[in-house]
């Protein structure tokens, strides 16, 4: 496997939903012997944890949008390159807080199309049917009549989407013989049921998106660049403030912090900003602050760190901090819609 899927990561190296590898070393320390090892990037929070804390809820439509689109651009870069990845599953999403994507983990089973060299690929709960149909084979000691191809891998994303829309672990839903009959209507079901919180016309588009990648038969399963051109990725959706406090990136957003009377008094708004600027260095260097005057993000304070380490670790310091005698509440922002001064007019 370690071979395998060295020679898998530096075929795919570059692009910036799969994981980089930067090298490999070998541990003389470890209980069987000398082993070779992976140095890879350093990632945050699996979309399996995500799963954890949206239990029952299911994820906002702008994470699930957010995962489905960096997971599709992965996968049609890794579908042209001629490999297939035979692993997708939460725990194999990661969320890269320096570069604000998700990004694919974990080419253990990955194989060039055409080219399958182990027979048990994919993980219960996200196996396509064709590959499960090959383990049953293979475990009878029979051949299989059809190949697995790139298809297995938008299989295993149609049902990450569904849990993530229903909040739900789907392993039992489908293995069930309903399932097997009619998937369509458990996947109109699980809709309806949702549909009261989601508005309407996005809800739709997510659930045919799903729907194409959930044919059982692999030919009629949509590809990664045909999914990516569905009407569910022209909407904007707006992050919920969960999201912001489960993705970290680069920038920090404080609230309940300054009153409106400190705005208006131009001193006291100086010294103010200086207090913060010098409580929140102390985790590391800040680039820029922003607190703005006026509405959108009127008094919200706005604090960019050279890196996600140092503001992941101002984001656990400050929350629940008492400031000016109020209690500070700190998620962080998205660093691109910061940059593109996205929510407020002016850059201090």
């Amino acid at each position: 496997g370690f071979r395998k899927e060295r020679a898998a990561l530096e075929q795919l190296r570059g692009h910036r939903n799969i994981v980089t590898l930067y090298g490999v070393f070998t541990n003389h320390y470890s209980a069987h012997g000398p082993s070779r090892c992976l140095l890879l990037e350093l990632l945050d929070i699996s979309v399996s944890e995500l799963l954890l804390h949206s239990s029952n809820q299911g994820c906002s439509m702008w994470m699930i949008q957010h995962c489905a689109r960096d997971v599709l651009e992965a996968l049609a870069f890794l579908h042209h390159k001629g490999y297939v990845h035979a692993d997708l599953k939460p725990r194999n999403i990661l969320w890269s807080a320096e570069e604000e994507c998700f990004k694919l983990i974990d080419f253990g089973l990955s194989f060039k199309e055409g080219n399958q060299d182990v027979k048990y690929i994919q993980t219960d709960g996200y196996r396509a049917p064709e590959a499960e149909l090959q383990n049953c084979l293979a475990q009878a000691g029979l051949q299989s009549e059809t190949e697995c191809t790139s298809a297995v891998d938008l299989w295993s994303l149609g049902i990450v989407l569904l849990e993530m829309f229903s909040g739900m672990k789907l392993k039992h839903t489908v293995q069930s013989q309903e399932w097997k009959t009619n998937s369509s209507a458990i996947i109109d079901r699980i809709f309806a049921s949702e549909g009261v919180i989601n508005s309407a016309i996005p809800a739709y588009h997510l659930r045919d998106l799903i729907k194409s990648m959930l044919h059982c038969d692999q030919g009629k399963r949509a590809s990664a660049e045909k999914a990516l051109c569905n009407p569910f990725f022209s909407i904007p959706f707006a992050p919920h403030i969960e999201d912001l406090v489960m993705l970290p990136t680069p920038v920090l957003r404080l609230l309940n912090v300054l009153s409106d009377a400190s705005l208006q008094c131009e001193e006291e708004y100086e010294d103010i900003v200086e207090d913060i600027r010098d409580e929140c260095q102390k985790y590391g260097p800040v680039v820029s602050l922003l607190i703005p005057k006026e509405n959108p993000g009127k008094g919200q304070v706005f604090v960019e760190y050279a890196n996600a380490g140092d503001s992941k670790a101002a984001q656990k310091m400050l929350t629940g901090k008492i400031f000016d005698g109020k209690f500070v509440v700190a998620t962080f922002y998205p660093l691109s819609a910061y940059k593109r001064g996205y929510l407020y007019q002016n850059l201090l």
